[in-house]
């Protein structure tokens, strides 16, 4: 399986990718946010020391309970970093440790240990968060290798937008506008429900121009899904890689982990949050996206030398 994103062309298997969260805002879930771009990059640079594979930079709060910004203000904040990204990206030199695997040399279907399948890549890939097609084409025309759409793809406006710069999309699994609370939605099944939804977006995605490499599935723990939701998503992942897509799993700080641990505090989720890498692992999750970093770079390495003796 290949993950296809501009010029970046990684392989499966192989250790599965860390994704760093930095915020341009004052209004993060983890209150961990900052509305300039200095400081976003310096968060960002850190995070690739520590083990991230890509960063995920966004400048609106996907929380409920705060109004959207304009289109102008999340250009205006997310511009500078993407502008900016290149120089950060070419100017950083990976850890001698090694410890930063990525893109595959291996040919596809080719033998070998699964320890052999990855190679240093000093070039992370950047990903961003936004949803509104309007916002999508101007950042997009500025650079990012991923676009991590939150929208559910209700139309194929951010598909063709991907196609045209080359960049992959990542499809998330929710309902409704974002920025809405989906509290009351209720499935009689939750894994059917997911796997009708990405067979028709996946669809969506070719028919405007996408190659399959550059489609990034999620099955959006948390958005517009109850507890009991979140648990089988994580129970019964395994039921997506029918698709033969790259599976996004984002884990970090979750409501469902505070629900089951009893803890309010995004902040102390954080022993949760690598018990929800250890099964995605197990069940064929490649990307992971998280708050801290170095916690779950160390705990995805450590989990995918058990899987194998020679790593």
């Amino acid at each position: 399986m290949v993950l296809q994103a501009r010029q970046h062309r990684i392989v499966f298997p192989r250790r599965p990718l860390v994704m760093g969260i930095v915020n341009l805002t004052n209004d993060s879930f983890c209150n961990d946010g900052s509305l300039n771009a200095d400081i976003a990059l310096a968060q960002a640079e850190e995070m690739i020391r520590q083990g991230a594979d890509i960063i995920d930079i966004g400048a609106e709060s996907a929380r409920t309970n705060r109004g959207p910004i304009s289109v102008e203000e999340e250009v205006r904040r997310l511009a500078p970093f993407i502008e900016r990204w290149p120089h950060l990206v070419s100017g950083f030199n990976p850890e001698p440790s090694g410890a930063r695997q990525t893109a595959a040399r291996c040919p596809e279907g080719e033998g070998g240990s699964l320890s052999q399948l990855g190679t240093l890549n000093p070039e992370p890939l950047l990903s961003i968060n936004t949803w509104r097609s309007e916002v999508v084409e101007q950042v997009l025309s500025l650079g990012g290798d991923i676009l991590n759409d939150l929208s559910a793809l209700p139309t194929a406006r951010n598909a063709e937008l991907c196609a045209r710069r080359g960049a992959a999309l990542l499809i998330m699994h929710s309902v409704g506008q974002p920025k809405v609370p989906h509290t009351h939605v209720a499935y009689g099944d939750i894994m059917k429900t997911l796997d009708s939804f990405f067979e028709e977006k996946i669809r969506v995605a070719l028919d405007a121009g996408l190659s399959a490499e550059q489609v990034i599935l999620d099955p959006g723990i948390d958005f517009a899904k109850q507890r009991a939701d979140n648990l089988r998503i994580f129970r019964d992942l395994e039921a997506l890689q029918r698709f033969g897509r790259p599976i996004l799993l984002p884990v970090s700080r979750k409501t469902v982990i505070g629900e089951v641990l009893g803890l309010a505090d995004p902040l102390e989720r954080d022993a949760g949050t690598i018990a929800c890498i250890a099964a995605g692992v197990r069940r064929g999750a490649h990307i992971f996206r998280v708050h801290n970093v170095q916690a779950a770079a160390q705990a995805v390495k450590v989990l995918w030398a058990v899987q194998d003796a020679t790593a």
